[in-house]
């Protein structure tokens, strides 16, 4: 079987490819394949090859998927840029991964104004949804192709880039050998098999697409033949109303979303029935063991949790019933085997944490960067995402925190998460970030950054309040000696704390030196 756009086209023409949830836009899966045909002909008489670089910077919208489809037709390497970028942070992110085609929309048009004249490389410039100086109508240049299909030959694949949450993004390029359009790779057919996905799938979609997991399982949904609901944002209640509304079957979310469905008042929470759903995926970000086991109560042994990042080197999987049994775990590797090393990369024992290798995972590199792509593997070869971690003596992986988060005070190396996980259940906070502060005596100290439910309750009492509470949990060196607040924490859309932003507010753009 072709898993392909063209496959449904034939064998379901009138069956929904997605909706979009804000305007109920319903695309079938005969004007999903003849709009991707129409782009996929456009991209060959522009002289796009296999191999070549196209870059997308979009909201959530109807165009997104068929630009993703129509580069995989043609082989190329498409780049999604999120849209909550600087200026200067897209320039870099469309020049280093030397885009020849870009396409943005109508809601990016000042941006797009501003990097007309800074895209040297980009010879063709669309944009969705208007027009302007420099930029041709998507929907003009469009309606100029055929629909017919073009030959297929090997897929093309994302490159897409690291959030950046402690330095410029990097480029993340799958070195795994390309599979034929519409075939299914050794990865996306593990994928399958374990969320369980199949053409009456219903995969709601609460995330930016521009990410890896959203944009990965949208497109898993749809080469299954199944339908994808697309929030041009995430809402909580909105979300629940949308699981009752078109019975979804799959989800994929981060617990900050949990954490946000979860303080919406009981009576809310109540009135959705959310019984149709059969897979709630979540990662990118460790899952307080206490939100995990309030989600399981509400909706059900329904969570897959996974640990991977957008290098794709490996996929730790955990089902709600293991977790049950190893609660704050991971789970155990289904790409590679997992190692944990020490800075001297001797292997730890169980329970002892330490950097997180893999070994026989799925390869990548860094564009255009080989120094971070040698800093990432092990003399063994082996590689790393930077995150610290440790397993059981069942080799169930528990995420403490990513090494560059991690604070030493006095030669002590404390874990922030730790202290997140804690504060995030206390009922007054909306959002929590723990970072390290410069300390003239012990180096650094841990210093929590809050954001309230009720921003009026500010104030030194509450500071106290806290902290107790933190200290009736967790031992005292790994409790906040002060917070501050703030109305506002800086995260991706995807729910990762820029950890980086906060931090230079004590410490400088420098960064810290202890």
């Amino acid at each position: 079987m072709l898993y392909h756009h063209s496959t449904y086209a034939k064998t379901k023409p009138d069956g929904l490819a997605y909706i979009m949830a804000r305007d109920g836009e319903k695309i079938t899966w005969r004007d999903y394949d003849r709009r991707i045909n129409q782009l996929a002909r456009y991209f060959r008489e522009i002289g796009l090859m296999p191999g070549d670089h196209i870059a997308l910077c979009m909201e959530n919208n109807a165009k997104y998927f068929e630009i993703m489809s129509a580069s995989g037709d043609c082989g190329l390497i498409f780049t999604c840029v999120s849209t909550h970028l600087k200026i200067s942070e897209m320039e870099y992110i469309i020049n280093n991964c030397e885009a020849k085609c870009f396409i943005t929309s109508d809601q990016k048009r000042e941006d797009a104004k501003v990097l007309l004249d800074r895209m040297p490389r980009v010879t063709h410039r669309l944009m969705v949804g208007g027009k302007i100086t420099g930029y041709d109508s998507y929907e003009e240049i469009l309606a100029g192709y055929s629909v017919d299909p073009i030959p297929l030959g090997m897929a093309g694949q994302a490159m897409l880039y690291s959030s950046g949450t402690t330095g410029l993004p990097k480029g993340v390029l799958s070195t795994v050998q390309a599979t034929p359009v519409g075939e299914l790779g050794p990865t996306a057919q593990i994928m399958a098999q374990l969320y369980q996905m199949n053409e009456n799938s219903i995969y709601l979609s609460p995330a930016p697409l521009y990410h890896a997991a959203p944009l990965a399982f949208c497109a898993m949904t749809l080469s299954m033949g199944g339908t994808v609901i697309v929030m041009e944002r995430f809402d909580a209640e909105a979300s629940l109303a949308l699981i009752e509304k078109y019975k979804a079957t799959h989800s994929q979310w981060v617990p900050t979303m949990f954490i946000r469905m979860l303080k919406l008042p009981e009576p809310v929470r109540k009135q959705y029935d959310i019984s149709s759903m059969k897979m709630a995926i979540h990662a990118a970000a460790p899952c307080p063991i206490e939100i995990k086991e309030q989600m399981i109560q509400w909706w059900g042994p329904v969570f897959l949790e996974y640990y991977a990042g957008t290098e794709g080197n490996t996929m730790v999987m955990i089902s709600s019933a293991e977790w049950l049994q190893h609660k704050g775990s991971v789970g155990k590797a289904y790409i590679g085997k997992i190692h944990i090393l020490d800075d001297e990369e001797k292997e730890l024992p169980s329970g002892q944490p330490g950097l997180i290798f893999v070994e026989e995972g799925n390869t990548f590199e860094y564009h255009k960067e080989p120094k971070k792509t040698a800093e990432s593997r092990s003399s063994h070869g082996w590689s790393t995402l930077g995150d610290i971690g440790y397993l059981d003596q069942e080799e169930y992986l528990y995420l403490t925190d990513r090494k560059s988060n991690m604070i030493i005070s006095g030669g002590v190396n404390i874990y922030p998460q730790e202290a997140e996980n804690v504060l995030t259940l206390h009922h007054k906070i909306m959002d929590v970030a723990v970072i390290g502060v410069p300390n003239e005596d012990f180096g650094e100290e841990v210093k929590a950054v809050v954001q309230l439910m009720d921003p009026d309750e500010a104030g030194p009492e509450l500071e106290r309040e806290l902290i107790a509470y933190c200290k009736e949990r967790l031992s005292d060196i790994k409790c906040p000696r002060s917070i501050d607040f703030t109305n506002d924490l800086p995260r991706t859309p995807t729910g990762k704390l820029i950890k980086r932003l906060l931090k230079e507010k004590y410490w400088g753009k420098d960064g810290k030196t202890i």
